[in-house]
């Protein structure tokens, strides 16, 4: 066997497992079933209770399902093995909260992000933050080592009036604005609304301070069926049942509502 043929040979093998565009959503369309890989394990988003998936990302791939006019065939994985599932086509998609990464994009393709999970601030009804810069002179809770704290480290050398008070975990930084020890916490957002549903005290900017956007996931030849996912996405956007969806495990009373 030449050198030559072996490199085709590898070659046309990684492409056969990257999708062949039309082919994957010729074959969903025919077997009026799309298949979806996820790690049942992360709440809100999808978890399992008394043997049945629940979360935003299940109540999402239902509607996506719904408006393509498809049934569903959920397959689990562990997180670590979602990409490897997805590249040996024993799924079609991934929808357990996939946050966008650059670097998976020569084998992979996302979709328009659905929410991002980036840092939030989190302040108290009477004088809400919505960003950094609001808060020059103000207290600030963090988790000690979190992305928020290191956000808050940088933020206080350019404004050095700015205090960075960090605690062992999130609900004490964020314990701490409700208990007027601290003007503002940093965290992400989705702590951030599920603290501030606890709470009408609290409130949330309208605004992520750094973006951490969640998508779907295909192989990188599949782009009419990506395509497909993204009208699906802006129809559920348009029409509101996202925001909808999504305020159903995520319900806040912050000042995005106001």
């Amino acid at each position: 066997m030449s050198f030559v043929y072996l490199v085709f040979l590898l070659v046309s093998g990684a492409l056969s497992g990257c999708g062949d565009s039309a082919g994957t959503w010729q074959r969903i369309q025919e077997s009026g079933t799309i298949r979806v890989g996820l790690d049942p394990t992360y709440p809100p988003f999808e978890s399992m209770k008394d043997g049945v998936l629940q979360g935003i990302d299940i109540d999402l791939t239902n509607a996506i399902a719904d408006d393509l006019d498809l049934r569903v065939d959920y397959s689990h994985f562990g997180y670590d093995g979602l990409y490897d599932a997805l590249f040996t086509g024993q799924v079609d998609v991934l929808i357990s909260a996939m946050v966008v990464l650059p670097e998976k994009t020569r084998d992979f393709a996302y979709s328009s992000s659905y929410y991002d999970a980036g840092q939030i601030l989190v302040s108290r009804a009477e004088s809400v933050f919505h960003t950094l810069d609001e808060a020059s002179e103000s207290t600030i809770a963090v988790e000690l080592g979190s992305e928020g704290h290191v956000l808050a480290n940088q933020w206080k050398r350019k404004n050095p009036g700015a205090t960075v008070i960090p605690f062992k975990n999130v609900d004490e930084a964020v314990r701490a604005v409700e208990n007027r020890k601290a003007d503002v916490a940093i965290t992400d957002s989705i702590t951030g609304r599920l603290l501030a549903a606890q709470s009408p005290e609290l409130k949330l900017g309208n605004q992520t301070i750094s973006a951490e956007p969640f998508a779907l996931v295909v192989r990188s030849g599949d782009e009419v069926l990506l395509d497909r996912l993204n009208s699906s996405l802006e129809n559920l956007q348009k029409d509101g049942n996202l925001d909808l969806l999504i305020r159903r495990w995520l319900n806040n009373n912050s000042s995005e509502n106001q």
